[in-house]
């Protein structure tokens, strides 16, 4: 190809990707992402952690949860700093990919589809648990576990639908089921049986006495802190991002410890003795029905325990969103095989990454033992932290290599920030015992093997199929353009104007563009420039044909 064409298809490339862009609506503000961040951390981290935390250390778990908030820190300054350089929907995954590249993208991929769904199994237990004492109440005999893989079928099922309403009721839950819990607290500091000195001296004993419990509980409970990993993956659309992410996430941060630290110290601070156990002995998984229970009344306590029951369920269901989502991402970068990232042709939803979520999800309920889940989801996000202010310090230091790196966010404190976050996040992992630290071992065997049998065969383009596409598409006649738009919609198989993959390469093969399939999926990414799976056709082919005219 001559240089100077070349160089117009390249432009026309770049001309058309902007262009598609500008369509895309950046919807939310500040407020959106401080929400958003919130509803993926309240939820197993009131309603399950606090019993298991105790568990460990006593009443003196509000400082756990401080201190795990002071690890996630470091963690949060720099995700801040790079999703301001880099605010594109796929997160933590595409700031580690685009650092260290497509083997520890695999890996850092891998490790957070496994925290999210560890996290949503997490739920999902926490909701048979309050589901259980609603139908002991009232007398109503259910096995818990076919209640869970019921749950997550009908999750699987809405997910897989793409139900968008459904997002819309989560929020309003999760908010009432907080603001009850926080108005019973506010009642029980004015309570004169409330013994403020009972979880001041829990915690101060065992800092003194036993600070390893200290950690140990610090990192169990870190998988609470699951949605300041989760809110960069909403990056392309979030209104001036540059601003309002680093915001978001030190804001949710902030909001949400103090939120964990005052409740749980009052929970403390209200009730005498290890009510946190069963008469057995045994961890209680619906530690704020024992707390209202206690200080309030049964009813109001099964009041907490079906909202709880509504706000475990919805949280399982974006905790399945969300982790199917890290397979898809890591497909489109042509890491894993392209069935990850077909998406349904009616639904739109990406229906096997789902379905394989959700089948890890079940074999993680049926196999692993409730704390081993919680403390494997917690292991991996520490790690994704560490990874993350590994990537400030190298895109820093070698910004005369990457002139791309411009963050309109700079952590303070750099280095010695990311180094406290690298140092104290490898202490809580080590914390965590062997159990996490082979989960982590796992992880990095498994994404290095998928990169190496897969991966690797299919991540780096020895052309650029999109430019040369380009090219084959501009040198047609009236009639060939008119074909090829009548391609294109015969394509349409769900007729909604959107075309998949698939459909999308049954298109181009019909119009003779041959490529292998590695190429067609680069130019099907190139066009899909929001990751959502499919392109409106309109609007592909308008703005490819007004930019034809342009140049020409």
């Amino acid at each position: 190809m001559p240089l100077k064409t070349a160089s117009k298809v390249l432009k026309g490339d770049v001309n058309i990707v902007e262009a598609v862009k500008t369509q895309l609506e950046r919807s939310l503000s500040l407020i959106g992402v401080i929400i958003i961040s919130l509803s993926a951390m309240i939820g197993s981290g009131l309603f399950v952690l606090p019993s298991f935390a105790a568990a460990i250390m006593g009443p003196g778990i509000w400082l756990a949860f401080l201190l795990s908030a002071l690890v996630v820190l470091p963690g949060a300054y720099s995700k801040s700093e790079l999703a301001s350089t880099m605010p594109e929907s796929g997160g933590s995954y595409v700031y580690l990919e685009r650092t260290f590249g497509p083997i520890l993208g695999t890996i850092s991929g891998l490790g957070l589809w496994a925290s999210f769904l560890l996290k949503s199994a997490f739920a999902l237990i926490g909701f048979s648990a309050y589901m259980y004492t609603v139908t002991t109440y009232f007398d109503v005999t259910v096995n818990a576990l076919t209640v869970t893989m019921s749950a997550l079928v009908l999750i699987t099922i809405l997910n897989i639908f793409g139900i968008k309403k459904v997002k819309s009721f989560q929020t309003p839950i999760l908010a009432f089921t907080t603001i009850l819990l926080v108005i019973i607290c506010i009642f029980q500091l004015f309570n004169g049986n409330t013994d403020f000195s009972r979880p001041i001296d829990g915690a101060l004993d065992i800092s003194k006495n036993d600070p390893m419990l200290l950690a140990e509980a610090a990192a169990l409970v870190f998988v609470a802190y699951a949605g300041i990993i989760k809110v960069g993956a909403i990056g392309g659309e979030v209104k001036n991002p540059q601003k309002n992410l680093p915001h978001g996430i030190l804001l949710s941060l902030l909001l949400v410890t103090i939120l964990y630290c005052a409740v749980t110290f009052v929970m403390m601070a209200s009730v005498d003795g290890t009510w946190w156990l069963t008469e057995g002995g045994e961890v209680r998984e619906d530690p704020v029905f024992a707390f209202v229970d206690a200080v309030a009344s049964t009813k109001v306590g099964l009041a907490m325990a079906t909202l709880a029951v509504l706000t475990m369920i919805s949280g399982a269901l974006s905790g399945v969103l969300a982790a199917s989502r890290f397979l898809f991402a890591i497909a489109r970068d042509n890491l894993l095989p392209q069935p990850l990232e077909d998406i349904n042709i009616k639904f739109e939803t990406p229906h096997w990454a789902i379905i394989i979520t959700s089948v890890a999800m079940a074999i993680c309920i049926l196999t692993l033992p409730v704390k081993d889940v919680a403390k494997l989801a917690s292991g991996f996000q520490i790690m994704v932290l560490i990874a993350l202010n590994f990537s400030v310090i190298i895109l820093r230091n070698a910004n005369f290599e990457h002139d791309w790196y411009h963050p309109k966010f700079k952590s303070p404190l750099y280095p010695w920030m990311q180094i406290f976050g690298i140092i104290s996040g490898g202490i809580l992992v080590f914390v965590m015992g062997e159990k996490a630290i082979l989960g982590g071992i796992a992880a990095v065997v498994i994404g290095v093997a998928t990169y190496y049998i897969y991966g690797k065969k299919h991540y780096k383009m020895s052309t650029t199929p999109f430019q040369t596409f380009r090219q084959m598409f501009s040198n047609s006649s009236p009639s060939e353009s008119k074909l090829r738009h009548a391609a294109f919609r015969a394509a349409d198989l769900g007729d909604s104007n959107h075309l998949t993959l698939k459909e999308f390469i049954s298109a181009l093969k019909a119009l003779k563009f041959e490529f292998t399939n590695d190429e067609y999926r680069d130019i099907f990414h190139k066009a899909d420039t929001d990751a959502n799976g499919y392109i409106d056709i309109d609007e592909f082919l308008e703005m490819l044909e007004n930019d034809i005219l342009e140049e020409e």
